[in-house]
């Protein structure tokens, strides 16, 4: 049976944290739907100490940045962009319209059509999120989305360099350097210089994905992608070092981001807590990944195998990490996740950063329902029809039995007007007409 060796914060103390989150996004949202720009600067100015003269960056301030940016990270930028842009690439290769005749005059089809127009939230006032802007703005691009407009916060007082560039080499048409809910609130709801987005995607903290969940419904989102989170699952095989390594890179996005530790041995659980202590001595983001382990992070301890996959299920984390002795065990019967990265060689770092994977990835356990950001999110999959007349008529009568079933009275005579156009049927004779029985 799963023991834990350690636990994090209390749910009921969680749950507080999340209303005093829930409130405060939902009062800001409604000052900017009320008051638009005059409410997104006074929370720039609140919040960010931001208040610049446009939010929107013209060409010469997104060229002053190119400047600032030296050849190697350019390169850098580019190559990271190079392998999410194949990637996405792949992935909309696997996406095709079709179109059939699934019976004699009944034509069926779908066709995939990218959004309109995406926000992309890039976080970075904390760390420069530089992967952030890689992640949506290139998918978009592949995607085929007409219009991207970008928001990112200042970093030290001023737009980050990195972020523009990266934003800009990706394809995006409108970059503005703004941050938190004044950012999302903006994008979704629109304001006097900003016009609104049909789709929110990116990642952000607990404040930027309750805006989100509240912005729901008005606009669309790719996903609810709130703190970091990531599950270590490992055996015997690996060593604490490495497992500490791994749970406090990804502890560090945020005090209330989740590192959780699964494993089947109590040596390697005991010397991963050793480890972990050991790290955060000399760890220069300590004080924030320390603060997140404290308070959030897990150390769980299982029989086997079996048991390992029922409680990695149950907590549907978002990154899950398999350092076993047989990760494709794992692989074969895992079935709640973001992302899996298979093996001591691979790491989260390398899909956060640059292998090509996306990293806007499910958390607080909508990994049961729902994948990452992919390509796939910035298309719309719609449907259409036509039929022949003789095809209106063999379909209708169907219909208008299956209607009168249900009692549309509307909906029937829908079907009727046609089955009397183009078959010259007696409806009350319907019951008697060949393949009604």
């Amino acid at each position: 049976m799963a023991r834990h060796l350690k636990t994090g914060i209390s749910d009921d103390a969680k749950a507080d944290a999340d209303a005093k989150v829930r409130q405060t996004v939902e009062d800001i949202l409604a000052q900017i739907e009320t008051r638009g720009d005059a409410a997104v600067r006074e929370y720039s100015e609140r919040f960010d100490r931001w208040s610049p003269e446009t939010f929107r960056l013209d060409r010469a301030a997104i060229d002053a940045c190119y400047a600032r940016v030296s050849a190697r990270e350019r390169a850098d930028i580019e190559f990271a962009q190079a392998q999410i842009r194949n990637f996405a690439s792949i992935q909309l290769d696997a996406l095709r319209d079709v179109e059939h005749e699934t019976m004699p005059g009944v034509v069926l089809g779908h066709k995939n059509i990218p959004v309109n127009s995406v926000g992309s939230y890039v976080p970075g006032g904390k760390y420069p999120m530089v992967a952030s802007a890689h992640m949506s703005v290139v998918t978009a691009k592949v995607a085929g989305v007409k219009r991207i407009i970008t928001c990112a916060p200042p970093y030290e007082g001023e737009p980050n360099p990195a972020i523009v560039v990266a934003q800009d080499l990706g394809g995006a048409d409108e970059i503005y350097c703004l941050g938190g809910v004044q950012a999302v609130g903006a994008m979704a709801l629109g304001t006097e210089s900003i016009a609104p987005v049909d789709m929110l995607v990116g990642p952000g903290n607990m404040f930027v994905a309750e805006a989100k969940r509240q912005l729901f419904g008005r606009v669309g989102i790719d996903l609810f992608a709130g703190p970091t989170e990531t599950l270590v699952i490992a055996d015997d095989s690996v060593d604490g070092e490495l497992c500490a390594a791994d749970l406090l890179g990804q502890a560090e996005h945020g005090p209330t981001s989740p590192a959780i530790l699964l494993t089947n041995s109590e040596a390697l659980a005991r010397d991963t807590l050793t480890e972990v202590e050991r790290q955060l001595e000399t760890l220069a983001t300590a004080e924030t990944a320390g603060q997140a382990w404290r308070d959030y992070g897990q150390v769980i301890v299982c029989d086997g195998y079996d048991e390992m996959i029922t409680v990695a299920d149950a907590i549907a984390a978002e990154h899950v990490q398999v350092m076993t002795r047989d990760p494709q065990y794992f692989l074969d019967r895992l079935t709640n996740y973001g992302a899996l990265f298979l093996g001591p060689e691979t790491n989260v770092s390398y899909g956060d950063k640059v292998i090509g994977t996306n990293h806007t990835l499910p958390t607080r356990g909508a990994a049961r329902y729902t994948g990452g950001l992919w390509v796939g999110k910035f298309i719309k999959t719609c449907t259409y029809q036509r039929i022949s007349e003789e095809a209106s008529v063999a379909v209708g009568q169907y219909c208008s039995r299956l209607c009168a079933l249900e009692h549309f009275a509307g909906h029937k005579e829908q079907a009727d007007i046609r089955l009397r156009r183009y078959g010259g049927m007696n409806i009350r004779g319907l019951e008697a007409l060949p393949g009604a029985d």
